[in-house]
């Protein structure tokens, strides 16, 4: 009987199933939105149980779409967004979910670096702090809101929230909890010391035992057949934090690869046999066994286009569904008809703040009366590669080489888009077979887990190639070039009035 591995990504707006033979090709794929609560400005939060039902729905709908007995699934990996918090109180019951998009901790986080405790922080995590870190959130829960924080019986993350519904096993893995800022880097443990600084003396009382993503870690239960469609006792892993399973579904394995992913989050990322010391950079989170994810981040990436597309694009959402097309298609080609001219508009692509700047808001500029959609959409595109090139200097400025790497998420699937990263970064940018990247990183880790293959390095052989590569154009890196010197400045001297405005609001 032919064997296959479910993969699950759940991010921060979507939730994506995907089937998967031994050689990587998609037997199928399933995606469900899920939505965002804005309980008050600067809140983003979801609703577990419908994060729940829109899983097993996504699982349902794949194995029903594939036509394959659920009992030729080997088992099944799940990744999901990092940080933010997913709360069970002490009847195992969902309190609360905050994601990573959140940023009611603002203020704290200010004060804090203000006192130093960022700097202190970082010596153990190698990390430091910001608002939607799991370690500040749980902090900030225990200081504003003791009404949930004193009901915590479980804090842990989106994927092992998931895991807990689908086996009833409460864990999560290194992956997660390095990258939450809730681990000593180095010793890879839960350090008494670090959790002290942030306040947060008890949290072991409430934190999962932890397992390495390719752990079993229980099996689907038969509540959870039944919601799913899954065989029960399909062995489920502990899975990962996304940008790992987008590493590896893009065949980023080895120490030195690049690896950008243009999701919600701008995700920029090299893989390192040690962590980096290097308080310029956002995060060292751990990558497998022995090695290490350097990573610079923030939420800038393509979360940009689905609100461009949402709030200025009814009339083309309705078109594309009477015609049975995407939305993006005509967004594609709207940015493909708009040359590279000295007059196009910028956008700085803030809707969530940025890490220099937490009170910086998103805006376009340079706009004039002649410019269109089309010109405005192109601002969109350029604004967030650009926030991509400012993470990936600084990489480059801790000492990784980044002359190449591999482009995962939403901007993948955009041929212009790819091309865009690929003059912007000036390195060749390499897009991997297949649709759901994530999916198919947790996946490949549930089939070793299974044994289907010896490691993991042998299973993103066998899974993971490389569909093309898209090369900088060097005649346009001139004029890319000033237009960033141009967007660096424009976050520079936004910063008074964004701090300005963030007091107004107060």
């Amino acid at each position: 009987m032919q064997q296959y591995v479910l993969g699950l990504d759940n991010g921060n707006t979507m939730t994506k199933a995907a089937i998967f033979d031994m050689s990587g090709r998609e037997i199928a794929v399933c995606a469900e939105p899920v939505s965002t609560l804005y309980p008050q400005p600067g809140h983003t939060e979801r609703d577990m149980q419908e994060l729940w039902l829109q899983s097993a729905r996504a699982i349902a709908a794949v194995i029903k779409s594939s036509g394959i007995n659920p009992a030729q699934i080997a088992a099944l990996g799940c990744s999901g967004h990092g940080n933010g918090v997913y709360l069970l109180d002490r009847q195992r019951q969902p309190l609360k979910a905050i994601q990573s998009l959140d940023s009611r901790a603002t203020e704290m986080v200010e004060q804090w670096r203000e006192q130093g405790l960022g700097e202190q922080i970082y010596k153990y995590n190698l990390q430091g702090i910001w608002p939607a870190q799991t370690a500040v959130l749980l902090a900030w829960l225990k200081r504003y809101d003791s009404a949930v924080y004193d009901q915590i019986g479980t804090a842990f993350c989106c994927k092992d929230y998931i895991n807990y519904c689908l086996t009833g096993q409460l864990c999560s893995d290194f992956t997660d909890i390095s990258g939450a800022g809730l681990m000593n880097i180095s010793s890879r443990e839960i350090d008494p010391q670090l959790l002290q600084l942030y306040g947060l003396s008890e949290a072991p009382s409430y934190l999962p035992k932890l397992s390495y993503s390719t752990d079993i870690i229980g099996q689907v239960t038969a509540v959870a057949s039944q919601a799913t469609g899954l065989h029960p006792g399909t062995p489920v892993i502990a899975g990962m934090f996304d940008v790992v399973a987008g590493a590896l579904g893009s065949a980023v394995d080895n120490t030195g690869q690049g690896s950008v992913i243009a999701g919600t989050w701008s995700i920029n990322q090299v893989v390192v046999d040690q962590p980096v010391d290097n308080p310029q950079v956002f995060m060292n989170c751990i990558f497998d066994r022995q090695r290490y994810l350097l990573i610079e981040s923030s939420a800038t990436s393509a979360t940009n286009l689905d609100w461009f597309v949402r709030e200025f694009c009814h009339r083309e959402q309705e078109l594309a569904k009477q015609l049975g097309g995407s939305v993006f298609d005509f967004c594609n080609q709207q940015v493909a008809s708009v040359g590279l001219a000295v007059d196009l508009p910028f956008y700085l692509p803030f809707l969530h703040g940025c890490n220099e700047h937490e009170n910086a808001r998103a805006g376009f500029y340079g706009v004039a009366g002649w410019h269109t959609k089309a010109h405005l959409l192109h601002a969109v595109y350029e604004g967030v590669v650009f926030a991509h090139l400012s993470h990936v200097n600084k990489l480059r400025d801790a000492g990784a080489p980044f002359s190449s790497a591999s482009l995962a998420g939403g901007g993948a699937n955009s041929e212009i888009w790819s091309q865009m990263f690929a003059d912007v970064l000036n390195v060749p940018i390499k897009i991997s077979c297949g649709s759901e990247i994530g999916a198919k990183g947790a996946a490949l880790s549930a089939a070793v887990a299974v044994g289907l293959f010896a490691d993991i390095s042998s299973a993103v052989v066998a899974m993971c190639s490389i569909d093309k590569i898209y090369q900088p154009n060097a005649g346009l890196s001139p004029s890319y070039q000033k237009r960033y010197q141009h967007y660096q400045l424009l976050v520079k001297v936004m910063a008074e009035p964004w701090r300005l405005q963030a007091m107004l609001e107060d």
